[in-house]
């Protein structure tokens, strides 16, 4: 944590997949709803699930789902339990053939060396973990003593299985490589090739790649059907135009994410104006397949209005140093401000393009000049009469 404290500079958000990010206890209330959180949680409470039994089905993964520590206390559960119920089998064997009180030399009991409960739970550790002190062992004068011993070895390598395959997938979950995968914290619209483009600038700090990596960028907004249907969480695609020309990307160095606003987009109608009354998020989601261990991962984050800086865009990071290519992480989420149209790309599409746009803009701020220099000059000869 201090290593990645020291790393990580405050201009961009380090994404987060934990099941419960710690907030601050005293924080602003948020000005708008968001589907999902910028450390990459959905910001949704499930309320009202009759059918709980549904997650009993499927213990094994309600494990992996569980805190670290509800999953240490069942682990550590799990052992005791069966070694507590196995003791107890062990010390009615014992007790029912005569193994606690035997004097007589010549008597064989079920198990050596059985004389009390604690004994009996001893014995049931030994056997269940296969340590094997040589003090107690099972005889050959009871058939359920070896039955029992059978069924307590299978016990136990079933809860092992379970227990430890529990572990090994909690501390390799896919969501620990995803805290090295990192998202701009703003995202930005201004022109790129005479086009209004919607980018976000995504990284990876780590050196080992993620295989396949694809990006997907969606729409949430609330909608209303022509039938009168309110759609509170409306999900839409949107098209990308990345640097290698789909989805798929080669995450080497940071690269930028650009969304052509056209009129397929469902960012076509909206202003620099309208953006910041319209309850508008985009979710941005990273998918890939992690190099070293194989596993699928995915990173999310999302842009609310407030966040989508209009008229801005974003700063080089790589330069060119001693035949390598190096990257400033500094300069991760810095913007610059660009001459960009604060109007909605349909109309600059109704005024004939970006290019035609300018031209008009440059007309009118040349007349405006001009009438700005007339009106300074009748104003400095009426003070010379």
């Amino acid at each position: 944590m201090l290593s990645r404290k020291g790393l990580i500079p405050e201009d961009y958000l380090l994404t987060r997949l934990a099941e419960n990010v710690q907030q601050p206890k005293f924080k602003a209330k948020p000005k708008k709803a968001r589907f999902v959180a910028k450390n990459g949680t959905c910001n949704v409470a499930h309320t009202n699930i009759r059918e709980q039994g549904r997650f009993l089905q499927d213990v094994f993964t309600t494990l992996v789902d569980l805190k670290w520590l509800h999953t240490l206390i069942i682990f550590t559960m799990s052992f005791l339990c069966s070694w507590l119920l196995f003791g107890m089998i062990w010390w009615l064997i014992a007790f029912a053939h005569g193994d606690l009180h035997y004097t007589d030399e010549e008597f064989v009991p079920c198990v050596t060396n059985i004389h009390s409960f604690s004994s009996a739970f001893l014995f049931s550790i030994e056997v269940q973990v296969t340590i094997g002190f040589g003090g107690r062992m099972v005889t050959e004068e009871c058939v359920s003593a070896i039955i029992v011993l059978i069924i307590q070895n299978i016990v136990g390598l079933l809860i092992n299985a379970i227990m430890l395959g529990c572990i090994f997938m909690k501390t390799a979950q896919a969501n620990r490589r995803a805290e090295t995968l990192i998202f701009s914290k703003h995202a930005v619209i201004s022109v790129r090739n005479n086009k209004l483009c919607f980018m976000i600038r995504i990284g990876d700090l780590r050196k080992s790649m993620i295989i396949s990596a694809t990006v997907r960028l969606q729409v949430v907004r609330s909608t209303s059907t022509q039938e009168g249907d309110v759609v509170p969480l409306d999900q839409v695609d949107i098209h990308m135009d990345n640097p290698v020309g789909t989805n798929g990307i080669f995450l080497v160095s940071p690269l930028i994410i650009c969304h052509v606003i056209d009129k397929d987009s469902p960012l076509y109608s909206l202003s620099a104006f309208d953006l910041q009354h319209e309850n508008v998020e985009v979710v941005a989601v990273l998918e890939g397949v992690v190099e070293t261990t194989g596993i699928t991962m995915q990173a999310r984050t999302s842009y609310v209005s407030e966040e989508i800086l209009w008229g801005q865009r974003f700063v080089p990071t790589v330069s060119e140093e001693d035949g390598m290519y190096a990257v400033d992480y500094s300069k991760f989420g810095n913007t610059m401000k660009v001459p960009t149209p604060s109007c909605s790309a349909k109309k600059l599409d109704d005024v004939g393009g970006i290019a035609r746009f300018k031209l008009n803009e440059g007309v009118t701020l040349r007349a405006t000049v001009r009438r700005r220099r007339a009106s300074a000059a009748s104003r400095k000869s009426r003070m010379e009469m």
